[in-house]
């Protein structure tokens, strides 16, 4: 086997753990991606996903835990037997449904045919233990709320895009209709999809086009990983989303075991500023927001990250005890208690808008899953030195 390239990770401030790592490498034309692996430098070989894009080749693998300040070395070589694919990280398209398999366990379904709004649900932490609540995907739910059942899961959805309401199920509301995965892939270190959806008014007629790209992560059941991009694109016209507290770019309602009872015993959320529960954390801004709570197999929990680099950041919270929370950056009056101090988000036409989220599934609290070290793996990622030795 023939080594390519040193590839140096600095940690940086930060103890990193199961924190994705992406690369770019020149090489020649005649080197297949598939030769390619990566080892330790006692010559371990790590799960490795390479593909070639343009004049380069990509390369994403999985850091499992780099302490601060720390540097890591790998070697990136080529050569030996070629392999079957090894897809670690599993993504199967049913017609309705894409079921998300990691390591041969079920992780999530997206489900994206004959819904209002596509959805993950349900959403399964360590031990198969669901944290996104049943109803009313299950309607004889045995303990679960009924409230809200426009709540489904993990989903995106906002109530005012150019004055359709694309949040609720009441009379009148919008759709977001799935039109074609551009891409579905599976591999030892991710899988994924992108997919084209418009967004729709009550007659189907649609007001927007957005791109949705998910990202599913060979990380262990006590900490799966879910990167969450949106971009929105004003493709029938000038967009124009309203300020209003009833919308969620990412947003999930979590297992009713896990709502807030107001004891010690329910469940609690807590943002990346330190408020806790809904009287400090609703209406306010933070980079992060986890939501936690006891289950069937003990404590679990969900953290949605808001990336530096995201319109509006940080984010504001629409964060409920009842189960519910969403990011929301298009809403201001509700929060304020000012009618008069509003906050629409215009898209001009032809332009677009992306958001990047990143989603931990978890056990524990969010001290439990160190929520904030997670936040600076996706927003603050190790520095990557590739060093090439012998291309040709």
């Amino acid at each position: 086997m023939k080594r390519l390239a040193t590839i140096c990770v600095k940690s940086g401030w930060h103890h990193r753990t199961y924190c994705p790592m992406t690369a770019r490498l020149d090489v020649a034309a005649d080197i297949d991606p598939a030769t390619l692996h990566l080892q330790d430098v006692a010559g371990n070989e790590l799960p490795l996903q390479a593909w070639r894009e343009d004049d380069a080749i990509q390369l994403a693998w999985i850091v499992e835990n780099e302490p601060a300040c720390a540097t890591i070395e790998y070697h990136l070589v080529s050569g030996g037997v070629m392999t079957a694919p090894d897809e670690r990280v599993l993504v199967s398209d049913t017609g309705d449904k894409l079921i998300v398999n990691i390591n041969g366990e079920r992780f999530t379904v997206y489900n994206y045919a004959d819904v209002v709004r596509p959805y993950l649900y349900p959403v399964l932490a360590s031990g198969g233990v669901g944290i996104t609540r049943d109803w009313p995907m299950v309607p004889d739910a045995e303990g679960d709320t009924r409230d809200h059942p426009h709540h489904k899961g993990i989903y995106t959805a906002q109530g005012a895009v150019n004055g359709v309401d694309n949040w609720s199920e009441v009379e009148g509301h919008g759709y977001q209709v799935h039109q074609v995965f551009t891409r579905i892939y599976s591999g030892p270190v991710a899988g994924g999809f992108s997919e084209i959806l418009h967004w729709t008014d009550a007659d189907h007629q649609p007001n927007m086009t957005e791109t949705r790209r998910l990202t599913f992560y060979n990380a262990p059941a006590e900490c799966r990983l879910i990167d969450y991009e949106i971009t929105f694109e004003a493709s029938q016209g000038p967009v124009v989303m309203g300020d209003t507290k009833e919308g969620g770019l990412i947003a999930v309602r979590v297992a009713t075991s896990m709502d807030v009872t107001g004891d010690m015993s329910g469940g609690r959320f807590v943002n990346g500023y330190g408020a806790v529960l809904e009287d400090e954390a609703w209406g306010q801004r933070a980079p992060w927001c986890d939501y936690s709570g006891p289950t069937e197999l003990g404590w679990r929990g969900v953290c949605l990250m808001d990336h530096q680099n995201n319109p509006r950041y940080p984010t504001f919270w629409h964060v409920r005890n009842y189960g519910l929370m969403t990011a929301n950056p298009i809403a201001l009056h509700d929060f304020t208690g000012d009618p008069n101090n509003t906050w629409d988000l215009i898209i001009p036409a032809g332009e677009s808008l992306t958001w990047h989220y990143r989603i931990l599934v978890h056990d524990g609290d969010a001290a439990d899953a160190n929520a904030t070290e997670r936040y600076h793996d996706f927003c603050n990622p190790p520095q990557v030195e590739v060093i090439r030795e012998d291309i040709s």
